[in-house]
C-alpha cells in the first residue's frame, strides 16, 4: 500500500497549509471536473477553479476554500499554489480556523510564471508531455 501524501497550500507570501499523512485530496479543475488524488497518483500539473479543496488525514476530513490556482501532484506530495483563501478558512474537526489573507496578484503571477518555466526546463518535457 502506498504511503500517505503531504498536502501543501502555498500563497505568494506564506504557506497557508501543510498537512502530513494525507489519505486523499479532492480538488476542482478548470477543465470542468473534480479530481480525487490518492497516494501513488501519477504526476500532474493542472489549473484549479475557486472552490473548496477537501482532504482527509488521521484527524478526519477537512475543507479549505481557495481561489483558483495551480495544482501540482508529484510522487509523494500535492501542492496547490493560490493567491488567496476565500470564505473564512479551514473547516475541520476541532482545528482553529485559518484567517483570510489578501495578497498581491502580481506576486502570484510571478510565482506561477516561475513554476511554469521550471517545469518547461525539466528533462523529458514534463509540462508538454514530450518524451526522449
Amino acid at each position: 500500500m502506498p504511503e500517505p501524501i503531504r498536502l501543501t497550500v502555498v500563497m505568494p507570501a506564506q504557506k497557508l497549509l501543510e498537512a502530513e499523512g494525507v489519505a486523499w485530496v479532492q480538488a476542482s479543475l478548470a477543465d470542468g471536473g473534480p479530481i480525487g488524488i490518492y497516494p501513488g497518483h501519477a504526476p500532474l500539473l493542472a489549473e484549479t477553479v475557486t472552490a473548496p479543496l477537501r482532504y482527509a488525514d488521521a484527524s478526519g476530513e477537512h475543507t479549505i476554500d481557495l481561489n483558483a490556482g495551480i495544482l501540482q501532484v508529484s510522487e509523494k506530495s500535492v501542492t496547490v499554489f493560490t493567491d488567496n483563501q476565500t470564505r473564512g478558512g479551514v473547516q475541520s474537526y476541532g482545528l482553529p480556523e485559518t484567517s483570510r489573507v489578501s495578497m498581491d496578484d502580481r506576486h502570484f503571477d510571478r510565482l506561477a510564471q516561475e513554476l511554469l518555466a521550471t517545469l518547461n526546463a525539466q528533462p523529458n518535457g514534463v509540462l508538454n508531455n514530450e518524451t526522449e
